[in-house]
């Protein structure tokens, strides 16, 4: 980079730091204000914070690396967690009956649903313990793909040992916790903000010059990586590798690591699965704590509305930057590493100036990550363990302490298990369906079934948890639908086991649940004791819900192509595309966001 790009880069951080400091004061009222930002913020802000925080270095890498390998069909496995997927059943239902329970975490919400005897302690403890553990490797995903990026401009050299991809996200993490660490969610959503703006500006531009600069040629070659590492070339040609209907198998060679989605299509139905699973269960973490912020069941609807029409713009990004890497490839040699496209396309096709503005968009999007991710990880600690079991009568000035280190000690713990992770797929699929999926089954079946206890919810995750960790020991490169299927038969038989050795919860624990969250599912005790009249209104809320979730997520899919097909700038599918986008969106209107103001009121 130049010295007016490393201009650029140095204000930007001083301004990330100067806003985050900014709320020092406001957030250090109390834990309420440090993690949930006394519940009061706009549900415009949340969404965009929810916006920079999904776009993330390491997913913009991996999933530029799937569309510049495989075309615009390597979308398709990012429905396993970089489509993001779980924002339609955040849209309709999961982000409002979260909202009901008025927790500032999800352990905490365990005694909501269970109580607060042991078997809801247990539950509570067991959330806690496993998010703080997927917060961690969260941490090191994210590290991972930062540091290969940094890494690509800043010339850090290696040092006692350690790699410049890890000093660079060090880097990176620092600056991040100084301003995450000093004001809490506060700090957190209105630098996200700030970094929306500026990734936006980047996602327009590049997105422009792919278009009028960069024309794809009718045949050219891509890269996949090896498994025993290094990469190698595969030709393709322009029509294959633009379109959006997926190929029901691929031929990719079995030396890459990339021939286990050779299966493609099972792969899709797989992750398909996975995410109506994932998405009727909710989610954890940063995500979720945005919608226990919310101020209203209609805030919690509009705050995933904004923030997924926001996300639909991240895709052409995506499928900006692979045209250019291609394009690159084709005059200098092609890109080996399809995880680096992104920082050598920026390196080579983006003249000095707009680099320093486009390099501090991209450090934004994975500050904004990284800071959501350990603001609410950190919450846990405090919340769940620390003040609800270790030091009941702590001050404020303790729990704001304890809030502060405990988001210093998960990031130093991610740093460390950066050194065994070899690349972004690894710990990403990793994650997703093998140590997140190991939690899908207990958190979907909470909702849904009404015998289910605490002691089943603790089993079913323990055990989940713990297959996942030894299938990451003993069987590393196994296929993700057999890490998925590992993981979550050991949580169902651990649930399943741990819920019928005990004794139901208590039916005013449940009643009371009931009504706050009116949920479907089988609940045939609990809605006997709610009136006829009452009921009525419970039922066709949830039967609307259920219609306008068949509609969310097609939609969501449909959004995200047509963006992307317009940088492809493949017309017909375009036009299709749009054609259905609208369609749905019409169903949308009237089937959900026409009754967003519409509540049931229980007594």
């Amino acid at each position: 980079m130049a010295g007016i790009d490393y201009t650029i880069v140095v204000i930007y951080i001083l301004a990330m730091i100067g806003v985050g400091l900014y709320f020092e004061r406001k957030a250090s009222s109390s834990i309420d204000s440090y993690f949930l930002g006394e519940r009061g913020l706009p549900w415009w802000a949340l969404g965009a914070s929810g916006m920079s925080s999904n776009l993330d270095i390491s997913g913009t890498m991996i999933n530029t690396a799937f569309i510049f390998a495989l075309g615009a069909s390597g979308f398709f496995i990012e429905i396993r967690g970089g489509v993001t997927l779980i924002m339609a059943f955040l849209m309709i239902f999961q982000g409002k009956w979260n909202r009901r329970a008025m927790v500032m975490t999800q352990a905490e919400w365990m005694h909501f649903r269970f109580g607060s005897s042991k078997q809801g302690d247990a539950a509570r403890l067991i959330a806690a313990g496993s998010t703080i553990i997927m917060t961690i490797a969260m941490t090191t995903y994210f590290a991972i793909g930062s540091g290969k990026f940094v890494a690509e401009f800043l010339g850090i050299p290696s040092f006692l040992g350690l790699s410049p991809q890890f000093w660079a996200a060090t880097l990176m993490i620092i600056l991040a916790m100084i301003y995450t660490v000093a004001s809490g969610l506060y700090g957190v959503i209105w630098t996200d903000v700030f970094q929306g703006v500026l990734i936006f500006g980047t996602i327009i531009y590049i997105c422009t010059i792919s278009i009028t600069d960069f024309t794809l040629p009718e045949t050219f070659e891509v890269s996949v990586p090896l498994r025993e590492g290094g990469f190698m070339a595969l030709e393709t040609t322009r029509e294959a590798w633009t379109s959006v209907i997926p190929s029901w198998s691929l031929d990719i060679p079995d030396v890459s690591s990339y021939s286990i989605y050779n299966l493609f299509g099972i792969a899709i139905i797989f992750y398909l699965i996975k995410v109506i699973i994932e998405g009727s269960g909710g989610t954890g973490q940063y995500m979720i704590q945005r919608f226990f912020a919310s101020k209203s069941d209609r805030e919690a609807g509009l705050l995933s509305l904004f923030w997924t029409c926001l996300l639909a713009f991240r895709w052409p990004f995506i499928a900006a930057i692979a045209t250019m890497g291609i394009v690159l490839g084709s005059q200098q040699g092609v890109i080996q590493d399809p995880e680096t496209v992104l920082p050598v396309v920026i390196n080579e096709l983006v003249p000095t100036g707009l680099k320093g503005l486009l390099i501090a968009g991209l450090m934004a999007a994975a500050m904004s990550t990284f800071d959501s991710t350990v603001n609410a990880g950190a919450a846990y600690w405090v919340k769940d363990i620390y003040q609800a079991y270790i030091n009941p009568k702590a001050t404020t000035k303790q729990l704001m302490t304890h809030s502060r280190w405990s988001s210093i000690i998960i990031v130093i713990l991610g740093l460390l298990f950066m050194l065994f992770i070899r690349n972004i797929n690894e710990i990403w699929g990793w994650i997703t369906s093998s140590l997140g999926a190991g939690l899908l089954i207990p958190i979907l079946a909470r909702w849904y079934w009404w015998r289910m206890n605490g002691y089943g919810f603790a089993a079913g995750t323990a055990a989940g948890m713990i297959v996942a960790v030894l299938q990451r020991i003993f069987l590393p490169d196994i296929p993700e639908y057999f890490a998925f299927l590992i993981a979550t038969s050991a949580s169902l038989i651990g649930m399943i086991a741990g819920t019928l050795s005990a004794p139901p919860t208590d039916m005013a624990v449940l009643t009371e649940f009931y009504k706050r969250t009116r949920p479907f599912g089988f609940w045939g005790p609990i809605r006997k004791s709610i009136p006829d009249e009452v009921m009525a209104k419970i039922n066709s809320e949830n039967r609307r819900d259920i219609f306008s979730t068949f509609l969310a997520v097609p939609w969501q899919v449909v959004l995200f192509l047509t963006t992307m097909a317009i940088i492809l700038q493949d017309w017909t599918q375009f036009t299709w595309l749009l054609i259905i986008l609208i369609a749905l969106s019409t169903g949308l209107y009237f089937k959900w966001f026409r009754h967003l103001s519409s509540e049931v009121k229980v007594d």
